[in-house]
């Protein structure tokens, strides 16, 4: 029985620069017009004619009246060429992503913080220049989302992230600083708080988690010190709606908060503690680096998460 021939064994035969030499000769039929086209000397692409002859066991081109003229089996070969290399030109070549005409579903993460700054601004974006795109929101904390990110389950996080992990980048989106809210009938009438008074007020936290360790808890822990949670919870918007004729204390980023006119009980003032600002980030997988769409998501989310949009 006859041992068929495996596609790539025939592959291995021959030099792929030899396929590019034979399409200028197929194409050009003249050697010398051949070689002007390939940016090479004439007795080189000779040689590479003499070759080709030598694998395809064929003249491919032969003298006809006062030209050359192709062979059946160089007038058989020339399609098939020219579709392969149409083919070898689309897999090298940089991939587009045409927002107008893109069908694609992008995965994020993000608290109702972030929901409340960004995504207002960032859909009315998308409608309008990329109706095909869609997004699925989910919320979890720092550490799931970063596990998300690692096993491929999300392609942008959103939030902040003081420790990554290799193979995950990061990028500042805004900067933030933490504001204290409380209800102004509790408040010193000279709206300041010393820190003993305000250690020994209820306090909420805003976490996914219970037990999160904060930018205010690290700040506290810096110092030896400690609050009372009260109430641990993560949703942002009910978090300013429970302080209302309660002694509670939120301690939060001043974005997540916006304007307090429609709560007239309560009172925003900086915390008597030195808290630092913060950068709210985007995290993605360094495999999506490349990746034209995603690409173009991040720059997306940056220029919807702009102070001022």
């Amino acid at each position: 029985m006859t041992k068929a021939i495996h596609p790539m064994d025939e592959l291995r035969k021959i030099d792929l620069n030899l396929l590019l030499a034979l399409h200028a000769l197929l194409s050009e039929r003249h050697v010398t017009r051949a070689a002007l086209r390939l940016h090479r000397s004439q007795p080189a692409v000779s040689h590479a004619l003499a070759q080709l002859r030598k694998h395809f066991d064929d003249p491919l081109l032969v003298r006809q009246g006062g030209g050359m003229a192709l062979t059946a089996r160089a007038q058989s070969l020339a399609q098939p060429l020219q579709d392969a290399l149409s083919n070898l030109e689309s897999l090298l070549a940089t991939p587009l992503f045409e927002p107008a005409k893109a069908q694609r579903r992008f995965r994020l993460s993000l608290s109702d913080y972030a929901s409340r700054i960004i995504l207002p601004h960032l859909l009315r974006h998308l409608r309008q220049v990329a109706p095909g795109v869609d997004l699925a929101i989910s919320q979890a904390s720092r550490e799931t989302m970063l596990a998300q990110l690692l096993d491929g389950e999300l392609d942008l996080a959103l939030g902040l992230f003081p420790e990554l992990p290799q193979d995950i980048t990061a990028q500042p989106l805004f900067a933030d600083r933490f504001i204290s809210v409380a209800d102004r009938q509790v408040l010193p009438a000279s709206g300041d708080m010393a820190l003993e008074d305000w250690l020994a007020r209820p306090h909420v936290l805003m976490a996914m988690r219970p037990d999160a360790f904060d930018e205010i808890e690290r700040a506290l822990a810096a110092r030896g010190l400690q609050r009372r949670i009260a109430l641990a919870l993560p949703h942002w918007s009910a978090a300013v709606e429970v302080l209302a004729g309660t002694d509670l204390i939120l301690t939060v980023a001043s974005r997540a908060v916006g304007s307090l006119r429609q709560h007239k009980t309560l009172r925003q003032f900086t915390p008597p503690l030195a808290i630092p600002s913060f950068d709210y980030q985007q995290a993605w997988h360094n495999r999506k680096d490349s990746d034209p769409g995603h690409r173009w998501l991040r720059e997306t989310v940056w220029a919807c998460s702009q102070p001022g949009r």
